[in-house]
């Protein structure tokens, strides 16, 4: 009997080392395929890497184009206040030239009434000096 519980022992160990070999080489041939699929992972992330560059680079001069066209439109409306400002005291000017010279107009219309009542007197006393001489 103890032949055949050492064969049965012997058969046991002979099968776990069998499965353990087995499971060993499954366990390898699983890390091979894992470092195949890693290795592939780390290609593809390198050429995306590598065509997203000059995207990252087209992206970035985008943005520096937009900054400038932003500072010139900040310009602009800058400018355009300026000159609306500008145009708002020239009006003003104007208006108050307008009023100057409206004084000025009526302060001459004025004269220009007491001067001709002036002459018109003048020319009267002088006609009526004449009649009488």
């Amino acid at each position: 009997m103890n032949t055949i519980l050492f064969g049965i022992i012997t058969l046991a160990v002979v099968a776990a080392v069998c499965g353990f070999i087995y499971i060993i080489l499954e366990l390898k041939a699983a890390i091979m395929r894992l470092r195949e699929f890693v290795s592939t992972a780390e290609n593809s992330l390198k050429a995306t890497e590598e065509s997203l560059k000059p995207t990252l680079e087209e992206i970035q001069q985008t943005l520096k184009s937009v900054r400038n066209v932003t500072d010139n439109i900040t310009t602009v409306t800058e400018d355009v206040k300026m000159l609306s400002g500008s145009i708002r005291e020239v009006g003003e000017n104007v208006r108050h030239t307008s009023e100057i010279l409206q004084d000025i107009t009526s302060h001459v219309s004025g004269l220009r009434a007491g001067v001709k009542a002036a002459f018109e007197y003048l020319f009267k006393s002088l006609l009526l000096k004449g009649k009488k001489t």
